[in-house]
């Protein structure tokens, strides 16, 4: 047995600090959170100051058990994360393992041997004010979303779909509102047009100059107009204004600009971002990816200098400290950087090596000088008008940090500016060609998950650790779907002069189309409505933020974190037994539109368990109402009558486009999306593609693709294994081993369905039976229906197909058989 244990919350990081560490050291993992607030119950005595009841997790228990004999012996050092949340889960591995008070606490943010011997040099002990603040998070949330949720449950009416899928919580709901408020905004804006005139120009050697008139004409009359005037007329160089500029470097990595930059370049999800920044911090490849802090290390800041002097040059190294802008950073941490500049590729995987170029490429860049800039402006004259046409480029003199990395940004609409040829005052130009073109206003953009995460951070709502899983959940809940949508089209106008003759040159173009955004669902706007009329205050945006502010108060122990947790609940209980008196809501779920000219009936658009509606007549009519499925995505909400009628006297799902191979070809619209029927089976529409618009020539197209591809081969019956059938197949949640009635889900990225040999299957078997067996606390062998297990939330009893809870008081391995029955039976 070592003479010192030391515990952390991940294997890999484990792994990674035992090989740092001698001997007398053994290092084990937690695996996350060890304790935490019941899963069925509420958890929290608000009768007496707030105070928590922590459960063991049912699938920690044999963790805990182990630690504990390791720790009887042994010296133990907790060296969880260095933030809030790595802070509560060292207490909680004190409380759980009966350690003392004095226990030593290391923390480190990065995982380097440097770092982790300078830490176990100075251990400090457990910062309870970190662990309240955490604690106080967590209390909060769970008093929302337990005491919340079941309002909505009981309030609003959803037409069939399950009510107890419904949940709200602090930073989730105020989510759903900004995204909700932001698809209100669009559907009211106003779309204006004017004409944008551009102008071409030749110039010597075959260069063109391109220039644009600094105001748009708000008619097709007056761009019309400025054409006309412009034939024949002379065009020179009235002003050439050269502005020497400078642009800086972007500040190192935080977790919110990680999130974003990862988003835009990489195309990177908010969680997938993180945790592949996990993998990289694990591996001791970066520092701690759960920061706001912008700042460096000097060490840090050493390092990035010999390497810029080393690849680049001295004269490419302008060393910087940032600040934090961040009000509510936590503590005082560094940015998210590599460890060792050095070490210009890492990670495991292709995708982990990206962020890591990503990373290391911004770090290096902020220590590097700035780029210099010659900026251009040309005024153009002409003859016959009193307006002058722009022409801008720049020059880059040095390249500074650019020879290295640029930031993106979120403008859809940004444009580089090119480097002018040659020009001097009072040149002559020749025209080749001026358009003007119809330009039409645009709302403001769709959230994708990056402008989320900045816009949360903007408002002060959530900090690092709590942007992907409030993204998540939101996702989960399906307050929120986030896909791509394909545009529509519409007709502009154009005139074009050419060779001094004016033309119309109008045409088609698409607008519209979404990539990887975030769009409310009926459920999001019913629920989110709700919680605005009822409960503003909860999903205010400055009071959220506020509470932020308290929990950072808290962390710096200048408020307790009962009294936080009273100063909210005291209100926020009234409101729920204000909202548990009144009725349920009966409108949220249905709009009322008007009156069928043809049947004389009320028309609704309502919400039920597949989706979205039209309803024509009341359920109480002698006559039973038609129904009519809208298209996925149709919000209630926003529906006029007018939009109705057009779907009631349009097509109507399910479509029949007429005979292939002797059978009908229908289209239709189920809970996965849109779908082509034929011959029993089922196949799926492109993502985004409209099924009234799906044509029989389209639809035989769809069903040869799907026959021509080679995962049709799927299912694979498989060689029996221990006499029971296996088969390889592919299903909604991607390919799959059956094995008798037994499930177990592919890695495509480990095992290709396709080629899968019968050895790795019989190991995948292995692995899947073993795995339900640790699940299994006690079966009965004179039953085997009758099982008891671990969970997710705790243990409990399976009979049959029925999961049946164990009451506190009863211990899940001491229960028979008869106990277990008369649960059941309970």
């Amino acid at each position: 047995m070592s003479k010192n244990l030391v515990i952390v919350e991940s294997p890999a990081k484990a792994k990674t600090i035992e090989g740092y560490l001698g001997k007398d050291f053994t290092v084990k993992s937690s695996f996350g959170h060890i304790r935490d607030l019941p899963g069925k119950d509420l958890g929290v005595d608000v009768d007496n100051n707030f105070m928590p009841t922590y459960e063991i997790s049912a699938d920690k228990k044999k963790v805990v058990a182990e630690l504990q004999k390791m720790a009887k012996d042994a010296e133990v050092w907790l060296a969880t994360d260095d933030d809030r949340e790595g802070e509560a889960i060292s207490w909680h591995l004190k409380e759980a393992l009966g350690l003392k008070d004095d226990t030593k606490r290391i923390v480190f943010r990065e995982i380097t041997k440097n770092a982790i011997l300078k830490a176990m040099e100075t251990p400090r002990s457990i910062d309870f004010n970190l662990v309240n603040a955490q604690q106080a998070r967590r209390i909060l949330d769970r008093l929302v979303g337990f005491q919340l949720s079941p309002v909505l449950w009981k309030k609003i009416r959803l037409g069939g779909a399950d009510r107890k899928n419904l949940s709200a919580g602090r930073v989730q709901s105020v989510a759903v509102r900004i995204i909700v408020e932001r698809e209100r905004e669009i559907e009211n804006f106003v779309i204006t047009s004017s004409f944008r005139v551009v102008a071409v120009f030749e110039v010597e050697k075959g260069k063109k100059l391109k220039a644009e008139l600094g105001k748009n004409f708000e008619t097709e009359g007056e761009a019309l107009k400025f054409l006309e005037d412009c034939i024949g007329a002379i065009y020179k160089i009235n002003n050439l204004e050269v502005k020497p500029s400078k642009r800086v470097p972007a500040a190192p990595f935080t977790t919110s600009t990680l999130q974003q930059e990862a988003s835009r370049k990489l195309g990177f999800s908010v969680s997938q971002t993180m945790t592949l920044a996990q993998r990289l911090y694990e591996s001791g490849k970066i520092t701690y990816m759960r920061t706001d802090s912008t700042n460096l290390s000097q060490d840090a800041i050493e390092g990035a200098k010999s390497q810029i002097e080393k690849a680049y040059g001295d004269e490419f190294v302008k060393t910087r400290v940032y600040k934090t802008k961040s009000a509510g950073a936590q503590e005082a941490h560094e940015a998210i950087r590599p460890t060792n500049f050095g070490e210009q590729n890492a990670g495991d995987d292709r995708n982990q090596q990206r962020l890591y170029d990503l990373i290391w490429k911004r770090s290096i860049a902020s220590q590097m000088s700035d780029a210099i800039i010659e900026r251009t402006i040309a005024k153009i004259g002409i003859s016959s008008r009193p307006e002058e046409l722009t022409a801008t480029g720049e020059v880059i003199k040095f390249e500074g940090f650019l020879k290295v990395y640029l930031e993106s940004t979120d403008d859809e609409d940004e444009e580089n500016k090119d480097m002018l040829p040659p020009l001097k005052v009072g040149q002559a130009l020749d025209l080749d060609e001026m358009k003007a073109t119809e330009r039409f206003t645009k709302p403001a953009a769709r959230y994708t998950e990056a402008s989320l995460v900045k816009k949360l951070e903007e408002l002060g709502i959530g900090r690092p650790s709590t942007y992907a899983p409030t993204i998540s959940t939101i996702i989960k809940r399906t307050y929120v779907i986030k896909e791509d949508r394909v545009g529509d089209s519409r007709d502009y106008k154009a005139y074009l002069l050419k060779n001094d003759v004016v033309k119309e040159n109008s045409g088609v173009e698409n607008f519209g189309s979404e990539k990887a955004k975030l769009f409310p669902t009926n459920l999001g706007m019913i629920v989110n409505d709700y919680l605005v009329e009822h409960f503003k205050d909860v999903i205010d945006y400055q009071f959220t933020a506020h509470v932020e502010d308290e929990f950072d108060n808290v962390a710096e122990g200048k408020l307790p974190w009962q009294k936080m947790i009273d100063n909210f609940y005291v209100d926020f209980h009234k409101k729920i037994s204000e909202a548990e008196g009144t009725e349920a809501e009966k409108g949220l779920s249905s709009n009322e539109l008007g009156i069928d000219p043809k049947s004389g009936k009320k028309v609704y658009a309502r919400i039920g368990k597949f989706g979205p509606y039209l309803q024509i007549g009341e359920s109480t009519d002698e006559e039973k109402p038609e129904f009519i499925s809208l298209k996925r995505g149709t919000l209630i909400g926003s529906m006029s009558f007018e939009d109705a009628m057009s779907v009631i006297k349009g097509p109507k799902l399910p479509l029949e486009l007429g005979l292939f191979e002797d059978d009908m070809l229908v289209v239709n619209e189920g809970r996965y999306g849109p779908y082509v029927r034929h011959n029993g089976k089922f196949y799926n529409l492109e993502k985004g593609e409209d099924p009234f618009g799906v044509t029989k020539e389209r639809a035989i197209e769809i069903i040869e693709l799907k026959r021509n591809d080679p995962s049709s081969a799927l299912p694979r019956e498989m060689a029996e294994y221990k006499g029971e059938p296996v088969t390889i197949g592919k299903g909604r949640f991607g390919p799959y081993i059956k094995y008798g009635s037994k499930y177990i889900n592919l890695k495509v990225k480990e095992d290709d369905p396709l080629t899968i040999d019968d050895a790795r299957v019989a190991e995948l078997i292995e692995a899947g039976l073993q795995a339900d067996a640790n699940k299994i606390i006690k079966e009965f062998p004179e039953n085997k229906n009758v099982q008891v297990l671990n969970g997710r939330y705790g243990a409990y009893i399976k009979v049959g197909k029925r999961n049946v809870k164990i009451p506190k008081d009863q211990k899940p391995e001491e229960l028979t058989l008869e106990d277990c029955l008369k649960l059941a039976d309970g």
